[in-house]
């Protein structure tokens, strides 16, 4: 007898609920129906995957066989989402993963010219960070992908949109009343306040800006995060003008000297074909 994702299914929640009778209550079934269903499964895997009868204690190769359990169902239950959101859409779905820099500044204006041609195709849109997108296309959890990129061997998918990065800070903070009353327009202007590190810093190959890394106590890898503290006046950070949103309450200063950007890059799965919606929808950005 071949081991059933049912099988699978029943063990991890008996193991996360600690005792036969709750993960019965769970799963709609009788006891003594949950624990055939163990032994079977004990009877394949050759040895205990419980320490005690009680079901409260896994055995090593319990706590193997659960990691295991847990992503084949939740590898089932994505395939089965999958199908439904298929069937929900006469032409297909596409799922995009994205950095909420690009929401704003480059996603409307294709997904509006996309709707124009594709009004029947299910868009879902879920907005993360880089190393979240480049995980979501990976595992198979978004079909398209667009990620920051800051060095070379990181634009491993197609760069469509490059801008330079400068000093964001609140309009009322040092930094912008320096530069307001004439102070130059440099790198250096970020020792007037307490810095936020993200990601897009690493591209900025000015030793100030590295030592600023190095003793920095405050990061955020999200953008809406960092307008949110730019905002609050918490201090000074790099990100490209397209991603201030024009906001009034946030000052942008481009840097004269080494200059530093950041490209954004679309990615899918190589090993994976786009299905055609898609195809249209990454043609498209």
């Amino acid at each position: 007898m071949s081991i059933k994702l049912e099988m699978l299914r029943v063990f991890q929640t008996v193991a996360e609920q600690g005792s036969l009778s709750l993960a019965a209550g769970r799963l709609g079934r009788t006891p003594s129906a949950v624990s055939m269903m163990l032994s079977q499964l004990e009877d394949h895997v050759g040895d205990r995957l419980f320490e005690t009868d009680r079901k409260n204690r896994l055995t090593p190769l319990g706590l193997l066989v659960l990691e295991e359990s847990r992503r084949a169902n939740h590898a089932f239950a994505r395939s089965t989402e999958a199908i439904q959101r298929h069937a929900k859409s006469t032409a297909g779905y596409i799922r995009i993963a994205v950095v909420p820099s690009a929401i704003v500044t480059l996603l409307p204006k294709v997904v509006a010219g996309f709707r124009q041609q594709r009004p029947d195709v299910r868009l879902e849109i879920s907005d993360v960070d880089s190393a979240s997108v480049l995980q979501r296309v990976q595992y198979d959890e978004a079909d398209i992908g667009i990620m920051s990129a800051t060095l070379p061997q990181e634009a491993q998918g197609t760069v469509i949109l490059t801008d330079r990065l400068g000093i964001a800070c609140h309009k009322d903070r040092p930094i912008a009343l320096a530069h307001a009353e004439g102070a130059k327009a440099t790198w250096d202007l970020l020792r007037h306040e307490p810095f936020i590190a993200n990601p897009l810093c690493r591209a900025v190959a000015v030793p100030l800006v590295q030592d600023l890394l190095l003793a920095c106590n405050l990061e955020a890898r999200n953008t809406m995060a960092l307008l949110a503290f730019l905002r609050s006046g918490i201090g000074a950070t790099i990100l490209p003008q397209s991603a201030l949103m024009s906001d009034p309450d946030i000052r942008f200063i481009l840097p004269e000297g080494p200059a530093a950007e950041r490209r954004l890059i679309k990615i899918h799965a190589p090993d994976r074909n786009l299905s055609p919606v898609a195809r249209l929808f990454w043609d498209q950005l």
